[in-house]
């Protein structure tokens, strides 16, 4: 019954009790014969009881609409995908190689860009395979005959009540989705489904009212960013369910509430025992293959080109291609490598920038103290990882008071006071009542770092760590987040080595604390102006050309010549700390566009193009075309950070 039917039929009730009740009132009458009476007053009576019926219905009926009311949003079973039948089904009935080729018609290995987890398969989380549906549309037909969805005599499976298999898909308007999808659509076509696709504007399918946030979708595709940590609480989380009741918080889109794979998430986000970290991720993967509430369906496809000339190039997912460009030669024994890339940085500082190109440029010619392959972290100027099992970091357990800085549940260090949210040490959400004390977990790590030496041939030194954390954490650097900067409480640094401890804030549990947390700075750098670095007001830092343009630098590289618009020179460090780089000069050229690029890689100007400067577009056919017809071209195609799925909503308004 509709609502405003309801409300209407509640007035006509309630005017019929009123007029039934001013009915009732008895009228005095003067009887000779006390039958009569009795007969008088059995007609009130009965008028009565019919009230008391009416006010009965009216009773049941309110109470059906505050029931009707009282149903939150995005809480009621999806009639057709809450049965995981149904969820398998549109999984087998999806062929995701005939997908990957729809876009990528040049890539032959469609598996190297396939998923079975929400993580990549080079991820040190992942360990499967898992037990995911696969390509396999007889087996999804049988799953929904099962499920009593049949085809009957037509094309569109129908159930006994006679409701149509019919789903609406949304997505984007980008021209990538659309041709992908619309292979998805025939695919289940094929076995029965009714799917009508939606393409709506990228600024309502991800704005912070409409579309995802909202859950206003059945199947929903969209892309994530793999990382080096993958988190995950807030995608698969029972509690991290986006509803109007907590204010569509959360983005666990499906409304997926495996309690398993909840208890896991939550684990694995609340130690830093990287083996306990795997065994718990692995828990989710295999609940999330097993219920099958998104789809993966398949990494982004990512290019890049050399010379057959060139050797030592590490493709890699996750980390720039030119962390390990000292490693790169050129077989003919030439000393200079050209390197082509359609974009150019846009400050060496990389604290303020964010570009790809800057990156390129910034690892081997400024330095690095991690490197990040297969999702996972590797020292290299820091002095080993800071991890708990190599005894650099403890994780003790200390009590709290009112009054002392914390870190709360939300992610902010505050002083502690009444009202405020903790995570205690075992790990559970907390409400402080303002006067107890309460257990917590501490980080103290200590960060080292190996002996250097700036491109100036003047030795690294603890003045160095200490610009970092100063500079980084200064409001007026440009830096936009200083959620790690108010989480140290302290900083020790050593007298007589390269190392700092730090005492993190009670409840900071950051699962990438074992990595030197800032960037290090040459604070005897004597400027120009006759300044020093050290003394150099953070605002003036992004003015200064020896900062943003030719940097000094601890690694194998340093920039010797930034022409605007054209190029970057790179020369070997010789005070690098790493030892010679196998080729002593790079160079960084500007160009056009990727069919530029392209063109000069195959000419032998240019030596190396990037993912980001190659891209996964039609120049890659022409890239394996020259590779094919001269051979003086190598590539490599691979799966990028960043991967496709297929939500599915559990649940319906």
């Amino acid at each position: 019954m509709k609502r405003f039917q309801l409300y209407t039929l509640i007035a006509i009730l309630l005017l019929s009790v009123l007029a039934l009740g001013a009915c009732a009132q008895p009228t005095p009458q003067v009887v000779e014969v006390v039958k009569e009476v009795e007969k008088i007053v059995e007609k009130p009576v009965e008028v009565v009881k019919e009230v008391e019926k009416q006010v009965e219905v009216v009773k049941e009926v309110v109470k059906e609409v505050v029931q009707e009311v009282a149903v939150e949003d995005y809480t009621t079973p999806h009639p057709i995908l809450s049965d995981v039948r149904v969820r398998q089904a549109l999984a087998h009935c999806i062929d995701r190689d005939a997908l990957i080729a729809s876009v990528y018609p040049y890539v032959e290995e469609p598996d190297a860009l396939l998923m079975d987890s929400f993580l990549p398969k080079s991820h040190w989380a992942y360990k499967g395979p898992y037990d995911y549906p696969w390509y396999d549309p007889e087996a999804g037909a049988a799953l929904l005959d099962e499920a009593g969805w049949t085809l009957g005599g037509g094309s569109v499976r129908t159930n006994a009540n006679g409701d149509v298999l019919a789903l609406k898909f949304t997505t984007t308007t980008a021209q990538f989705r659309q041709t992908w999808s619309a292979v998805m659509v025939q695919n289940l076509a094929a076995c029965g489904f009714q799917v009508l696709p939606n393409y709506a504007p990228a600024s309502w399918w991800f704005g912070d009212t409409t579309g995802l946030s909202r859950r206003d979708f059945e199947l929903g595709a969209f892309a994530w960013v793999g990382q080096v940590d993958p988190s995950g609480r807030t995608l698969y989380a029972c509690d991290q369910v986006p509803l109007p009741s907590n204010n569509w918080e959360g983005q666990n889109y499906m409304g997926w509430c495996n309690e398993a794979a909840s208890k896991a998430i939550v684990a694995a986000n609340n130690t830093l025992i990287k083996d306990d970290r795997i065994s718990n991720y692995d828990i989710v993967q295999k609940e999330f293959a097993a219920d099958v509430v998104s789809i993966p369906v398949f990494q982004r496809a990512e290019a890049e080109a050399w010379s057959a000339n060139l050797q030592g190039i590490r493709p890699d997912a996750n980390e720039y291609a030119t962390a390990n460009l000292h490693e790169w030669t050129l077989a003919d024994g030439g000393d200079t490598i050209v390197i082509g890339m359609t974009q150019e940085p846009d400050s060496m500082l990389s604290l303020v920038s964010s570009m790809a190109a800057q990156r390129l440029v910034d690892r081997p010619a400024k330095g690095t103290a991690v490197t990040t392959y297969d999702y996972d972290y590797q020292a290299t100027l820091q002095d080993g990882l800071s991890t708990l099992e190599s005894g650099l970091a403890t994780n003790s357990t200390v009590q709290v008071k009112a009054g002392d800085m914390v870190y709360n549940a939300s992610g902010d260090t505050v002083e502690l006071a009444a009202g405020e949210t903790l995570i205690d040490a075992a790990g559970n959400e907390v409400e402080y009542d303002g006067s107890s004390m309460v257990d917590m977990l501490q980080l103290v790590v200590t960060y080292k770092l190996k002996p250097y030496t700036w491109s100036d041939g003047v030795a690294g030194s603890v003045a160095d760590m200490e610009l970092g954390f100063n500079f980084d954490c200064d409001p007026e650097s440009g830096a936009t987040s200083f959620i790690t900067c108010n989480a140290m409480l302290e900083k020790e640094f050593a007298a007589d080595a390269l190392e700092v401890t730090v005492t993190w804030a009670p409840g900071y549990q950051g699962t990438e604390y074992f990595v030197y947390p800032f960037n290090i700075y040459p604070a005897h750098q004597v400027l120009s102006d006759g300044r020093v670095l050290a003394d150099v007001p953070a605002a003036e830092w992004v003015t200064l050309p020896e900062i943003v343009e030719t940097p000094l630098s601890f690694g194998p590289y340093y920039i010797t010549e930034w022409v605007k618009g054209q190029s970057i020179t790179l020369a070997a460090n010789p005070h690098w700390w790493g030892g010679a780089a196998a080729t002593p000069n790079v160079i960084f050229v500007f160009l056009a566009d990727t069919n530029q690029a392209v063109a000069q890689l195959i000419n032998g100007d240019v030596d190396y193009l990037d993912d980001s400067t190659l891209g996964a577009g039609a120049e890659v056919q022409t890239v394996i075309d020259a590779a094919n017809a001269t051979g003086a071209v190598q590539y490599e195609i691979s799966g990028s950070s960043t991967w496709e799925h297929i939500d599915i909503n559990l649940f319906t308004k």
